[in-house]
């Protein structure tokens, strides 16, 4: 499995993508890393890693689109940025997936561009796996389309459907819509209309609504809602979580029994920490297009990055997208 990693992505690049590439191939993630980016840099950083040269490429690009840069502007008006070089050598069939730690809404557009969206899908996702309390779930879309309809969540719930399929190895998997209620008639015309196609639908498992209360519970395997929704949702997530270990920190610290006690419970903490680490799979699928883009965190240190290139040879080897890709050809 060939890699092609934007090297100029994460806010710390290129050290956490030179790092995460090396130990991705000393723990045989993959078979090739290509490093996208300036070439000069990477060589000399490159330089300070015992690693197999032979499994370790660069390829120059002498721009980079930044984080508060314009999507689609910096997308047309940098094309030999990292990023977009990336993308290509997918396309070019010189790579299987592409990973990129920068601007989300960039790689979306150029991903969407380079790569196009799968024949009769209606817009394309993003995808990410969320820890549940007895394993994992998909929810879909967290951020690239604000503005839905009914169809595009049917499209989403399939797609999140075969995702979960393929990567899970889980057959039938359990999909819900993401509402105010569980009731069929609770919701906007969206999500009423949604509701009414995903439960007509012969193609995915739809087992109802599910109420925000519920989206850690496990009861489900995929959640579908707009990207609004779904952005909003992950970052609350986040919050909470770091809140909570910040305010933990606190109180442990204000006197010697609460620092006994987080002593005696430090394997609690530990696996709670770990199971909530985003770095664990490393970045979210882009769904419905006609290749692999996979956007990690912008704040991703080596170990995400890793684990990001582990998560898309995954998805490669998976039949995910060639599956999907039939799926739509023949509606």
């Amino acid at each position: 499995m060939r890699i092609a990693l934007d090297a100029f992505g994460s806010d710390s690049a290129p050290y956490p993508e030179i790092e995460g590439a090396v130990q991705a191939i000393k723990e045989d993630l993959c078979r090739e890393v290509i490093l996208v980016g300036d070439e000069e840099i990477l060589s000399l950083q490159l330089s300070k890693y015992f690693y197999d040269p032979a499994r370790i490429s660069i390829v120059h690009a002498s721009q980079r689109i930044e984080m508060g840069d314009s999507a689609a502007a910096s997308v047309r008006s940098k094309r030999d940025s990292s990023m977009v070089r990336a993308i290509a050598l997918h396309k070019e069939g010189r790579a299987d997936v592409a990973i990129s730690a920068g601007n989300t809404g960039a790689m979306m557009s150029a991903s969407l561009i380079t790569l196009g969206r799968m024949k009769n899908v209606l817009r394309p996702a993003i995808a990410a796996v969320f820890p549940t309390q007895i394993g994992h779930e998909i929810i879909l879309d967290i951020g690239a389309n604000v503005d839905c309809n009914a169809q595009n969540l049917m499209q989403f719930a399939v797609m999140g459907s075969k995702y979960y399929e393929f990567f899970f190895k889980v057959e039938n998997p359990k999909v819900s819509l993401l509402n105010v209620g569980e009731e069929s008639a609770k919701g906007n015309t969206m999500s009423k209309e949604s509701y009414r196609l995903m439960s007509e639908s012969k193609d995915i498992n739809f087992i109802g609504n599910i109420e925000g209360k519920d989206v850690l519970s496990g009861i489900t395997d995929v959640i579908v809602c707009d990207g609004f929704v779904g952005n909003v949702m992950l970052k609350t997530i986040e919050g909470v979580g770091f809140s909570i270990f910040e305010i933990l920190k606190e109180q442990i610290n204000k006197d010697w029994i609460a620092k006994l006690g987080a002593m005696l419970s430090y394997p609690v903490y530990s696996y709670i920490k770990k199971k909530l680490d985003h770095t664990e799979y490393g970045g979210a699928l882009l769904v419905g297009l006609n290749g692999i883009s996979v956007v990690s965190h912008g704040r991703s240190n080596a170990k995400a990055i890793k684990n990001a290139i582990r998560f898309a040879a995954r998805i490669a080897e998976s039949g995910f997208v060639e599956n999907t890709r039939d799926y739509f050809e023949r509606l």
